[in-house]
């Protein structure tokens, strides 16, 4: 059987394929284009049925991996940091080349194959899902870094609007300083102007107009050196592009929810303490593909990166936290545990004794997320949704090797 080491690249890629010997079969690069691609997945099959022909590459995802996939190639995704470790393997300088590598993944592929895990195609709306959710985090983030820019450019010259409303990013806040973009924009404002203005876009805080004038003109006057047309134009660009991004965030979450109300793994999962629709879309995106590999709990809670990685060798041993893990994984189940325990006593009770032997809380809630992995792989391999009530009596049952409990 032959095997088939591919370096990846945004410009070019290097594809090496080896016979059962280790003898170089070819070797060839290929342009990142269309023509590229499907003259390589052509050459390919001269080699075997693609079923039967293994690609080995450095990446899990992206659009490589995607078509290798679709023509029904086994591929095998090897980390970085791994395949680096084993360079010294094929000689002691590390030696890097785009060719060498390919011939080395190939290699290490025919030698070290079922040692590796091969990727499964992921289900459809399971892709969907982390799509979204990764594109909805990715929004988010823009969106505090745009917050605060908006921030400061308001403190440097209009500190009096950071004042008013308790988000920057609400409705009527934006809506406040695109009318009243600049300190002599507002300078003629009342009591009665402010309350109607409020009244317009619907203000439902419970200061009045008088209340919020008085925080305005009590906050400390800029004296910014800057033109107020220039300052009403770097405020309200600013201002446009948080309303963009937060109209944006929104469409996202309405079309996560009518994803997630089509997921069938959704049920299995919906009755799980303070999950919210986007934080159950984070965890059956991120943490989905990993149950249809079939890993086990144990091997769920390693790659999400809920286990510690412990090092045991003579007089040495060290449990330390592991870094090599599907972070965006590790964050929606971290979220999730965190929240769980303000709802749910068995979770409340986990953390409380957890804290109580001296653990710290990011450790607590790692801890506190790999029982909940547990329930959430039991689910899943049963097919059975998550029911309080009947998770609650297992609980309370003695533990037993082979059980749920944490």
């Amino acid at each position: 059987m032959h095997t088939v080491g591919w370096d990846w690249g945004g410009q070019a890629h290097s594809v090496t394929v080896l016979d059962a010997d280790g003898f170089k079969a070819a070797r060839w690069t290929l342009p990142h284009t269309e023509a590229g691609m499907t003259s390589t997945l052509r050459r390919l099959v001269t080699y075997g049925d693609p079923s039967q022909l293994p690609v080995a590459i450095e990446t899990s995802k992206g659009l490589v991996v995607d078509r290798l996939l679709a023509a029904g190639h086994p591929v095998v995704a090897i980390h970085p940091g791994a395949f680096n470790a084993m360079r010294p393997r094929w000689g002691a300088s590390r030696a890097k080349t785009d060719n060498a590598d390919s011939f080395m993944l190939a290699d290490l592929l025919r030698t070290d194959g079922r040692h590796l895990t091969i990727l499964a195609p992921t289900e459809t709306t399971t892709l969907e899902l982390q799509a979204l959710s990764r594109q909805r985090s990715d929004l988010v983030a823009t969106k505090v870094s745009l917050l605060n820019q908006l921030r400061a450019l308001l403190e440097a010259h209009w500190p009096g609007a950071t004042r008013l409303f308790k988000n920057l990013d609400a409705a009527i806040s934006l809506a406040f300083l695109d009318r009243f973009p600049t300190p002599q924009a507002a300078s003629s404002l009342t009591p009665a102007k402010l309350s109607a203005f409020l009244r317009r876009h619907a203000y439902t805080g419970r200061k009045t107009g008088a209340v919020l004038l008085d925080k305005l003109r009590s906050a400390p006057k800029a004296a910014s050196r800057i033109s107020p047309d220039i300052i009403a134009t770097l405020i309200t660009t600013q201002v446009s592009q948080v309303r963009a991004v937060v109209e944006a965030i929104k469409a996202l979450e309405a079309t996560i929810k009518q994803v997630i109300d089509a997921h069938p793994y959704a049920e299995l999962f919906r009755a799980l303490p303070r999950v919210g629709t986007v934080n159950l879309a984070q965890i059956i995106g991120e943490i989905g593909p990993m149950l249809e590999r079939g890993l086990t709990a144990e091997q769920l809670a390693a790659e999400v990166g809920m286990a510690p990685v412990t090092r045991a060798s003579g007089k040495v041993h060290t449990v330390a936290f592991r870094h090599a893990a599907n972070r965006a994984a590790r964050k929606a189940l971290s979220h999730f545990a965190d929240n769980s325990r303000h709802d749910d006593p068995w979770a409340a009770d986990l953390y409380k004794r957890a804290r109580d032997r001296g653990k710290r809380h990011p450790q607590t809630v790692r801890i506190l997320g790999r029982a909940w992995l547990r329930v959430m792989h039991a689910c899943w391999r049963d097919g059975t949704p998550y029911d309080p009530a009947l998770h609650h009596a297992k609980r309370s049952a003695p533990a037993v090797p082979g059980t749920l409990h944490p």
